[in-house]
């Protein structure tokens, strides 16, 4: 085999793990797998938003999943390593995710959309921007996209800063599609500078933050973390009500 086709079928049998990954240790909060080839075999890291799920108890869990990746996906002594995420609101695949348990659990898709965004944005995203498609409404389909703050579109700056990830989901219209760009202010180039916030911004941020650390806290899944995040969701006023009130 050509070391063309190697990379090709390295590349397809990754994005196959990645697919799988993301729903076995979907309550871990799954982001994303890296797979390097080492002299002693696989190298796999995962990055979570809960390693102690995925570790298991006594590494029951990692044990589980590292037999898995052998057997199901041919990967030679497989070596499982997990990464916790330190802010994973800022993760677009974390956040696809989240957003798409809302839209499973019967969740209207546009207060979906902007508490996804706000929760982006209150921890500290430069911007971002989310699409979402398919069957929103009715029989025909349709897109709406969202945006807030700044964020590159194109350029060497867009590649640096930017990251994005996409998810289909079923719901009971049909099949959707979830896009969702976010731009990292760590990952600023040195000549772009923001303007600094005002002192009632700033405190209003932190406690935010201070309110999201601690529904995290409580939460011990990512399931748990949806169920509870599912009260504040409904107090967000989409507009939506208003629509089908003028159909």
């Amino acid at each position: 085999m050509s070391s063309v086709k190697n990379v090709i079928k390295d590349n397809y049998n990754a994005m196959l793990i990645n697919d799988f990954l993301r729903e076995k240790i979907k309550d871990a909060g799954f982001s994303n797998v890296e797979i390097s080839k080492n002299p002693t075999g696989t190298r796999v890291t995962l990055y979570v938003t809960r390693p102690g799920i995925v570790i298991g108890r006594k590494g029951t869990g990692i044990k589980e999943l590292t037999d898995l990746l052998e057997k199901k996906f041919g990967l030679k002594n497989p070596q499982v390593a997990v990464e916790e995420i330190q802010k994973p609101e800022l993760s677009p695949n974390v956040m696809c995710n989240r957003m798409a348990s809302h839209l499973e659990r019967g969740t209207a898709f546009r207060r979906a959309t902007m508490w996804t965004m706000q929760q982006i944005m209150e921890n500290g995203a430069m911007g971002t921007q989310i699409t979402i498609s398919g069957k929103l409404r009715g029989d025909r389909s349709a897109f709406e996209k969202h945006s807030a703050g700044i964020l590159p579109r194109a350029g060497h700056h867009a590649d640096v800063v930017v990251s994005e990830d996409i998810v289909h989901v079923e719901t009971a219209m049909g099949l959707i599609g979830i896009r969702i760009r976010i731009a990292r202010k760590e990952k600023l180039i040195p000549e772009f500078e923001l303007k600094g916030k005002s002192k009632e911004m700033k405190e209003k941020e932190a406690q935010v933050k201070q309110e999201a650390a601690e529904l995290a806290a409580k939460a011990k899944t990512e399931s748990e973390l949806i169920e509870q995040e599912a009260p504040e969701i409904n107090k967000i006023d989409s507009m939506e009500e208003e629509e089908e009130e003028l159909k």
